[in-house]
């Protein structure tokens, strides 16, 4: 985690999450009280799908009840990866779709360990992200049927993701996949069991 402060994921619009901070409207995750600023983590570097680096600053915010500091972070980024989340869900996809990680390294242009470390984090979690985001569906669409299964774990996970964000979709308005991927992970798709998912609403 940036800092080591606990992450809060929000939009990718600098502009808008200031205005929220500064009028309140940030609610703080462990105890529901109002967010305000308190400064920036440290810059970094975040690697978009053309392969091109952006910086990023970080906002921080304390929370005016129970002290607890947050990082914002933009659903654009997942936590502890350079690269976006569009890539990285990308390169999930296609290991869905059959391709080994070399091609689909290959034909993102990332170094082939890179690529296979994304999807084994990804195969390892699978079952935990199949459960979360199927609490999400269900939360956003309490008359959703059963998610048919696929016949492995990371298809399952996906089909779960899927539903859940079109679930999403269909409540809140547009948003890219992988974005709402981010912030209902928390961005710790990832992350496995070193940083839990949120609590679902």
């Amino acid at each position: 985690m940036p800092g080591g402060h606990p992450v809060l994921i929000v939009g990718n619009d600098p502009a808008r999450v200031e205005a929220d901070l500064v009028a309140g409207r940030l609610a703080c995750p462990p105890c529901g009280g109002e967010l305000g600023p308190w400064g920036h983590a440290q810059w970094r570097a975040l690697r978009r799908r053309s392969g091109q680096e952006e910086a990023m600053h970080p906002r921080r915010a304390r929370c005016r009840r129970c002290k607890v500091t947050q990082v914002l972070l933009g659903d654009v980024a997942l936590l502890r990866r350079r690269d976006d989340a569009e890539t990285i869900g990308e390169a999930i996809e296609a290991k869905a779709s059959g391709l080994c990680h070399r091609r689909i390294a290959e034909a993102l242009g990332r170094h082939e360990d890179t690529v296979r470390g994304w999807l084994r984090a990804f195969v390892r979690a699978a079952e935990a992200i199949r459960v979360h985001f199927t609490r999400w569906a269900v939360a956003l669409d309490p008359l959703l049927g059963p998610i048919e299964p696929t016949g492995g774990p990371l298809g399952d996970a996906l089909a779960a993701i899927g539903t859940a964000t079109r679930a999403a979709v269909l409540a809140f308005g547009p948003r890219p996949v992988w974005s709402a991927v981010s912030a209902m992970s928390g961005g710790a798709l990832l992350c496995n069991a070193s940083v839990p998912f949120p609590a679902v609403p």
